[in-house]
């Protein structure tokens, strides 16, 4: 009404001229303007009156529901305190702002028919989990993408042999030879079911699943890397016959002379770029060792982004090497880039979820599966050092 009457007083401002019926045009017009403005604003005076009425009614039934009940109350047990639960607050918000307000994710209908609320137990949204450690294997080695179900690397196995030779002597015929690595992806799965009350009552418990199923993964996957046999899982570099080994000398002693001997076994080209893997248990074993002058072995860092060393080059912790014990290898050094290839099948990761497979069951299947082959390609590039056998 308010916007037809200005729409009025702007074309009769707009034809007016200098005649005198153009004046009275705008007047009528000015008139019938604050005549709609007025009724407007009685309307809302009128409504306002209505809410606050409304309002008072709703703080007279609150200051009933939080009355202390008689001590001869026949209300059910923990209805007698002062302070108003969670299901009366809902009703409360309820009764003022209406069905919309109703924070339906946090309540459950208990009867339907007598319009009662009550709210669940509280489940918090925080997850109390364990940390998951495992080798850090994919930060060292050389990784892939394929589309392939598995990799053939050609690779050079021999290499040309000149002679010298005198001023006539003819050459000698010589040629590399060559050969390849099959490096296949193998597959890594499991599946888990949750409730559908449970993704319903608290969704963060699927993307919780789904975290653990990815840090399971990877648990699984470095360990392979390192220990894997090679048939169902990828090879490890620890259980390939082609990586030489240091001996230590002492079955349970680790020798800081063998260590040097292990680093400077390695050929200059992976030695310039090697690093030392080794679990928690060793590296502690390894930070007392002292040289021939009474210095550590180990050198902390002092800048930033910076790994410790030992003998001048990084230290990673892999959890998944052995202890120091009568035959082990729990030290290994080398340039994992250039001898351990992971290839990984396209997709990644893959968490889907099944919600028919058992809906008579009222539970949901998710599934997870991933493949990925690892393997050593160029066995020189790493050393182990072994311990004595008692």
């Amino acid at each position: 009404m308010i916007r037809t009457s200005m729409r009025a007083l702007d074309v009769a401002l707009e034809t007016k001229g200098d005649e005198d019926d153009g004046s009275a045009v705008v007047t009528k017009a000015l008139a019938d303007f604050r005549e709609a403005v007025e009724s407007r604003l009685s309307a809302v005076e009128t409504k306002a009156g209505d809410t606050v009425k409304l309002v008072e009614r709703f703080d007279k039934l609150e200051a009933k529901f939080n009355r202390p009940a008689a001590a001869n109350s026949n209300a059910p047990a923990g209805d007698n305190d002062n302070s108003v639960s969670e299901e009366r607050k809902a009703f409360q918000n309820y009764l003022r702002n209406g069905k919309d307000a109703l924070d339906v994710k946090t309540l459950v209908v208990s009867n339907d028919t007598q319009g009662g609320y009550l709210a669940p137990a509280e489940v918090s949204a925080e997850f109390l989990r364990d940390l998951v450690e495992f080798s850090p294997m994919r930060s060292l080695a050389t990784v892939r993408q394929t589309a392939a179900p598995g990799v053939i690397l050609p690779k050079r196995i021999g290499r040309t042999n000149a002679l010298w030779k005198g001023e006539t002597q003819p050459t000698t015929a010589s040629g590399p030879t060559f050969g390849q690595v099959e490096l296949a992806t193998k597959e890594i799965g499991t599946h888990t079911d949750i409730s559908n009350w449970l993704a319903e009552d608290a969704p963060a418990a699927e993307a919780e699943v789904r975290m653990s199923l990815a840090e399971d993964f990877g648990e699984k996957e470095g360990a392979a890397f390192v220990n894997g046999e090679g048939v169902l899982s990828p090879r490890g570099f620890m259980t390939v016959a082609d990586v030489e080994a240091t001996l230590n000398g002492h079955a349970t002693n680790l020798s800081a002379d063998a260590l040097i001997s292990l680093m400077y076994a390695l050929p200059a080209a992976y030695r310039n770029r090697g690093t030392w893997a080794l679990n928690g248990t060793t590296l502690a074993t390894i930070r007392k060792l002292k040289d021939g002058q009474g210095n550590y072995l180990w050198q902390p860092s002092y800048q930033a982004g910076q790994p410790e060393t030992i003998l001048g080059r990084p230290v990673v912790e892999m959890i998944d090497m052995p202890d120091v014990e009568a035959n082990a290898f729990p030290v290994a050094f080398g340039d994992f880039g250039t001898a351990y290839r992971i290839y990984d099948r396209l997709g990644g990761l893959s968490i889907f979820s099944n919600p028919y497979l058992l809906a008579t069951e009222g539970l949901i299947r998710i599934h997870a599966r991933h493949r990925v082959g690892g393997d050593v390609v160029q066995a020189k590039a790493i050393r182990k050092l072994k311990m004595a056998t008692n």
